[in-house]
């Protein structure tokens, strides 16, 4: 297992800081992944486009995860695929990724197995409702192993999010969002982006 430095702690203004920097903290009117909408948007892809940042971030998350040694970190595609990946490589345990079928529905694909009795974690960028952070446990569980924990760069539930097990995040803000029959931003007509992966 990869020696995780104390020297790769960062802290939630420092996290901030950098997505201002790099143009990953956006303000408009956004159809978050969960179906709700919001005025602030994290664009976590801006963020990990920078290997030295992508690599930072995930040592610092894996160094708050008290779930090691784990053999393996699973992620959703698209959006926890860069962040989960570092965290493996941090924990020194292998990666693989669940993503959509035809039908909507989480699976594991390319190939991709855990055995019964593996252990692992799941990490993804955003936590807004812990809707696919909990369909990957689902799956994971569902081919017999045993997920331990979860993690994220930020959650926007302010902690309140629930996937049923003990998580983690390097920034826990509280970041309003609305339901799309009671968004004020449509109600004032302002065109809608979606901004994320899921269609």
């Amino acid at each position: 297992m990869t020696n995780l430095r104390a020297t790769v702690a960062m802290n939630q203004a420092e996290l901030l800081a950098l997505c201002q920097q790099q143009g990953a903290y956006l303000r408009g009117h956004f159809r978050l992944s969960s179906g709700r909408h919001s005025a602030e948007y994290l664009q976590c892809a801006l963020l990990l486009a920078h290997p030295p940042t992508a690599e930072r971030l995930g040592q610092a998350l894996a160094a708050l995860c008290p779930w090691r040694p784990v053999d393996f970190v699973a992620s959703p595609a698209l959006g926890g695929l860069i962040i989960g990946y570092e965290v493996a490589r941090a924990l020194g345990c292998r990666f693989l990724f669940s993503e959509r079928g035809e039908d909507g529905r989480m699976t594991l694909r390319r190939g991709f197995t855990v055995a019964a009795g593996e252990s692992g974690v799941v990490i993804e960028d955003v936590v807004t409702t812990g809707g696919s952070t909990r369909e990957t446990i689902a799956v994971m569980e569902a081919a017999g192993a045993a997920i331990l924990g979860a993690g994220s760069i930020f959650d926007r539930s302010g902690g309140s999010a629930d996937i049923g097990l003990p998580r983690v995040a390097l920034a826990t803000l509280q970041v309003v969002s609305y339901a799309p029959e009671a968004c004020p931003l449509c109600a004032q007509g302002l065109p809608v982006v979606k901004p994320g992966s899921r269609k």
